[in-house]
């Protein structure tokens, strides 16, 4: 079994060593109790701020926030997914998600695809690339971040890959409460994967977080949820040993809801879909 923790805070716009503080606190607590991975939320270390990020922010000092948050990995020996800006080779900015190891080693990134609303998009630019996937523990594990999973589409790019894990840190915003609720639980179901949300909590630059962190399996059940303000939840994932790619797996799932196997790409291409 691995053990996954989220983690919902509030972070401080700017702040990046207050931000980092809160980060290693938790990776201590999660670490403690015996989890091997830890999901931050969207942006977490500099605050969710799209705007002031993209005139304030200093890209220069990205590398070594980077190793900042590897050492933390290292320190508390626990695997780490972080989220933050990224300067593409040709001047873009992107929101970025990274999965370290508990040596801090890179083992996956990937840049957000869909931004949400005229702050994000003012701020940043578009991603196109697909989800990879990677093993992690013996799980095979894929990142996307906050806006990606209301769209069926991403999810199911990282289930066709191969991945048992979508881990997704968010910023979400409060009246948006049918997103964990429901739409994170239908990702997991229509694609029998396993999918982690971690959120912001109380105000920030202006936005008040919902909270509502959730883990839900690969039947839409719900294995951990948060309320309303600052907390550690936990998870037990289990590792599928026979499970080598996407295709294997719904075929071992109830014939009657084997979405994966009974899918009809073809078709759906037919429908310019």
């Amino acid at each position: 079994m691995v053990l996954l923790a989220l983690m919902q805070a509030s972070a401080v716009v700017l702040d990046v060593k207050a931000n980092c503080a809160a980060v290693e606190e938790a990776a201590s607590k999660a670490s403690d109790a015996g989890a091997q991975l830890l999901l931050t939320p969207e942006l977490f270390p500099v605050g969710y701020a799209p705007r002031r990020l993209r005139s304030t922010f200093d890209p220069g000092t990205l590398p070594a926030l980077r190793e900042t948050l590897a050492g933390i990995a290292r320190r508390h020996n626990i695997g780490l997914v972080y989220s933050l800006p990224a300067l593409t080779p040709a001047g873009d900015w992107h929101i970025s998600a990274t999965l370290v190891d508990a040596s801090g080693g890179e083992l996956l990134t990937y840049d957000k695809v869909h931004l949400f609303g005229p702050e994000e998009r003012g701020a940043f630019a578009p991603a196109a690339e697909a989800p990879r996937v990677v093993e992690f523990q013996g799980i095979k594990t894929a990142l996307v971040i906050c806006y990606d999973i209301e769209f069926p589409e991403s999810a199911r790019a990282a289930a066709v890959r191969g991945a048992e894990l979508l881990l997704v840190p968010t910023a979400l915003a409060g009246g948006f409460e049918a997103v964990p609720q429901v739409l994170v639980r239908a990702r997991a179901l229509e694609n029998q994967l396993t999918v982690a949300y971690a959120n912001h909590t109380g105000g920030e630059e202006g936005y008040d977080f919902l909270g509502g962190s959730i883990v839900a399996g690969p039947e839409g059940s719900v294995l951990a949820v948060g309320g309303t303000g600052t907390e550690l939840l936990y998870a037990e994932l289990g590792r599928t040993l026979d499970a080598a790619d996407a295709t294997d797996r719904a075929a071992s799932a109830d014939e009657a809801v084997a979405y994966l196997r009974d899918r009809r790409p073809d078709v759906y291409r037919s429908w310019g879909i």
